[in-house]
């Protein structure tokens, strides 16, 4: 019983850790997926979850090939006083997160016209997807390059990962109404992927920013916005009853 205890504590953490690592995949997918009509927005969600949970489970049994993106490939001499040197993750990181940084910029900029035309037109399933896919790949490496350094048995790195995606295939469908309900979450959570692009690219360039500044700044931000919300409702519930009262009155 008590040589399991290892196993059971790595798979818990493992667990625990992926599900947190998994929040930026969370997100970017219920924002993307929010521009589709509302049928076609679940069915998005699965796919793209089914797409990382692929990703992450291929890369895992790739570790040997994985580890290799790790070997530097690109050196620059006397950049900016310093010899920068890139691995293949690097590069990934630096795409992704730009890419990322771009994404939710334009996402930004795109809310007002948005207010007008919830739901753009033109913009097709499979385009959502591959941005979904490209983003998977990114964070799916983050994520597996993490289950390696904590556990060795690749089964328990398997399950952890497959209850980490289950718990947020059950958690994006609220998720999605949240940020479907309140608009300013959803400005929040943009921001929020502009940051974690910001990070993802600072990683790559080889400045490691712990992430728990990320996360810590988010939990932060939504409890401030979520008690401004309720505080509105509150005020718009109370004027309701006072313009009910004088009606009734007259």
């Amino acid at each position: 019983m008590y040589e399991y205890l290892p196993l059971i504590f790595g798979f818990l953490s493992l667990c625990a850790i992926e599900i947190i690592l998994g929040i930026d995949n969370v997100l970017f997918i219920s924002i993307a997926a929010s521009k589709l009509p509302k049928e076609k927005r679940r069915k998005v969600r699965i796919i793209g979850l089914g797409l990382a949970l692929v990703f992450r489970i291929a890369f895992l049994f790739s570790i040997t090939w994985l580890t290799t993106l790790t070997r530097d490939v690109i050196t620059f001499s006397s950049f900016l006083g310093l010899d920068l040197m890139l691995s293949w993750r690097d590069i990934i990181l630096i795409a992704g997160g730009s890419f990322l940084i771009v994404k939710a910029s334009k996402e930004i900029f795109s809310m007002d016209e948005e207010k007008h035309a919830p739901t753009v037109k033109g913009v097709s399933s499979i385009a959502i997807i591959l941005q979904i896919a490209v983003l998977d790949v990114v964070f799916s490496i983050d994520s597996v390059l993490t289950a390696i350094g904590l556990v060795e048995n690749v089964w328990i790195m398997v399950a952890a990962i497959v209850v980490a995606i289950i718990v947020m295939l059950i958690s994006a469908e609220g998720v999605s109404q949240f940020i479907e309900k309140y608009p300013s979450l959803k400005t929040l959570g943009l921001c929020f992927l502009v940051l974690i692009g910001v990070f993802l690219t600072a990683d790559g360039f080889g400045l490691h920013i712990h992430k728990g500044y990320i996360y810590w700044a988010m939990a932060f931000s939504s409890i401030v916005i979520i008690l401004n919300i309720r505080q509105k409702e509150r005020e718009l519930a109370r004027a309701e009853k006072s313009h009910a009262e004088v009606e009734s009155r007259e």
